[in-house]
């Protein structure tokens, strides 16, 4: 099994399996709000030509985040298909 890192880590296609949010207060309620829950898989779909912000489609929906948000939320790459 491989360990948690930020998802700002991760390749653009890659698949993640989220793990951990470790953000506070009113920006950890929005993340969660928004689909950035401990179990939910994501997938990284698009950065920027300098890295920051990306966009990650979560739950048929895309949302971009700062790498200052994303550093927060950690999750583990998802090598097989979630049915």
């Amino acid at each position: 099994m491989t360990a948690s890192k930020p998802i700002y880590h991760f390749q653009v296609g890659d698949r993640i399996e989220i793990t951990s949010v470790e953000l506070q207060d009113v920006m950890r309620r929005r993340l969660l709000d928004l689909g950035f829950v401990p179990g939910a898989v994501i997938e990284v779909v698009q950065k920027s030509p300098l890295g920051d912000p990306l966009a990650f489609k979560v739950f048929n929906t895309t949302i971009a985040l700062r790498k200052e948000e994303s550093s927060f939320i950690y999750g583990k790459k998802v090598y097989k298909e979630v049915v």
